[in-house]
């Protein structure tokens, strides 16, 4: 026994390291993971002795408003926290992905929600017996469901599971208690799980923003001893482990078979109206007694699956799908701000033509899964400028840019990597601003400090180390702002801090 731990231990460096390269994908060139990276061994090392001497706490995290795609609150990790995050979800996400039932779709791998789609649509044939049969579906949603999360109840349900599979054998052969460094797991997740991100957190933009921000949808106003942060890995796996009894409760004790769980929002399919009516009591119930949640009681949908259903972004009726009208009128602003950016600049540049062609295919190949062609019929005539440059291919399932246009970039049908300032979508409403495109000979090299500048407000440096820039742009969905806020855990109070630029 005492060999393995300490063989575990010795493999907590290599762990570190490939934590680190998880949490750097979709994240390098950002401020905080280059600031990492100029003294990446010194910095794992550094956390690598915090961890194995337990002296390892968490940081203040980022606190900002989103509002593309609906309002939220985000707490933004600093990358050295991100690193761990990464570490303990490596550690446990395997052990635990065993024990969820195959209908529960979100943070795991190949069960996004494309894949929920396609099972709603498999239940719905299979209880109807492909549609011969009158069946009901009942959709329920959690109200205020990560802010809500008890920290004591999911770390005793983590704690309690991790024991009882401790003996069971892993996927590489070994039990799991032999693999893992239950005492060294145990202490990441007290401190990850039992950390209030209120406390002494960055608050950027002003108090305006939480103004219509509904109270169960904020860390600042959630109970004692609960809530979890939008914004962590762990957070998305923590949220699958939550609720992962109640998915049982309703397969085994309810017997529904026809069930399935994307995060809060979840589904039962059945023949018996009044069965399901039934049910939503016992439901309400079992989340109160045993998990402090609640049922939101204006998100409650029971109708005859003839009608249709709406779950993951698709509206599912008898033999097909459409994609919601919230997706479309995206794609309708993209088109629009695409359209206006290349009105005022008649020779766009190489990297905004990359993005254009990324984003339309983007959008397209998302409406291949779904019925949209006379959607896309539709959408052609608001395409206009877009379409001077590309056409639609295959179907108008793909965009290309024209041959000309392509040689003179030299693209020869590559797939470039989109460079990073541009990979914020959609664009904004406004006219582009010219210090997003590059100089002539396509160098960043003259932007770089107007991007890093809008980096340090986003994830700052220090505290009160930033500076205000009132006339900047910033890509929809990434407002920014001075400091505010008390830095104790309290909302901005009012007069304070600086509007989102």
């Amino acid at each position: 026994m005492a060999e393995n731990k300490t063989e575990r231990s010795d493999t907590l460096l290599e762990d570190l390291f490939r934590a680190y390269f998880d949490a750097r994908r979709h994240k390098r060139n950002t401020r905080n993971q280059l600031r990492f990276e100029m003294d990446l061994e010194a910095n794992l090392i550094e956390l690598y002795d915090q961890i194995r001497k337990r002296e390892y706490r968490v940081g203040p995290s980022v606190c900002f408003i989103v509002e593309h795609p609906v309002k939220r609150e985000i707490f933004a990790a600093d990358f050295r926290d991100r690193v761990v995050h990464h570490l303990l979800f490596n550690y446990i996400a395997p052990l635990f992905e065993r024990t969820f039932i195959t209908d529960s779709y979100s943070c795991l791998k190949n069960k996004g929600t494309l894949y929920g789609v396609e099972r709603l649509e498999h239940h719905i044939r299979s209880c109807s017996d492909n549609y011969r049969q009158t069946c009901y579906v009942l959709k329920l949603d959690i109200q205020g469901y990560f802010m809500n999360i008890n920290r004591r109840i999911m770390y005793e349900t983590i704690e309690r599971v991790m024991l009882k599979m401790g003996p069971r054998q892993s996927h590489r052969g070994r039990p799991w208690n032999e693999l893992l460094d239950y005492d060294l797991v145990l202490y990441l997740l007290r401190e990850v799980v039992f950390n209030d991100p209120t406390e002494n957190c960055i608050v950027r933009g002003s108090r305006s923003k939480w103004a219509d921000l509904p109270r169960s949808k904020s860390l600042f106003t959630s109970p004692a001893d609960c809530g979890l942060p939008i914004g962590n890995l762990t957070s998305q796996l923590f949220s699958n482990i939550y609720l992962n009894d109640f998915d049982h409760f309703v397969k085994r004790k309810l017997k529904h078979k026809h069930y399935g769980r994307y995060v809060d929002d979840f589904y039962i399919i059945h023949r018996d109206k009044e069965l399901l009516k039934r049910h939503i009591r016992e439901i309400d119930a079992y989340l109160q007694e045993n998990l402090g949640l609640t049922l939101h009681p204006k998100k409650i949908y029971l109708q005859e699956i003839s009608k249709g259903v709406t779950f993951l972004g698709a509206v599912v009726k008898p033999y097909r799908r459409y994609m919601v009208n919230r997706t479309r009128n995206h794609f309708s602003e993209l088109l629009a701000a695409m359209n206006a950016y290349i009105r005022t600049h008649p020779r766009p540049s190489k990297t905004f033509l990359i993005y254009m062609q990324a984003a339309m295919n983007s959008y397209l190949g998302y409406m291949t899964h779904y019925k949209c062609y006379k959607m896309k019929l539709k959408l052609v005539p608001r395409m206009g400028e877009v379409l001077k440059l590309g056409s639609l291919t295959h179907n108008m399932t793909r965009y290309r840019l024209n041959r000309d246009i392509r040689e003179r970039l030299g693209l020869d049908g590559r797939a470039d990597a989109l460079p990073w300032e541009m990979e914020c979508l959609p664009l904004p409403r406004e006219q582009a601003d010219e210090d997003f495109v590059p100089d002539d000979d396509g160098d960043w090299a003259s932007r770089r400090q107007m991007a890093d500048e809008t980096d340090a407000l986003l994830f700052g440096e220090e505290q009160g180390a930033e500076r205000a820039r009132p006339e900047e742009k910033v890509p929809r969905g990434c407002d920014a702002g001075r400091p505010s806020g008390t830095g104790n855990g309290e909302p901005p109070a009012a007069g304070e801090g600086q509007g989102g630029v």
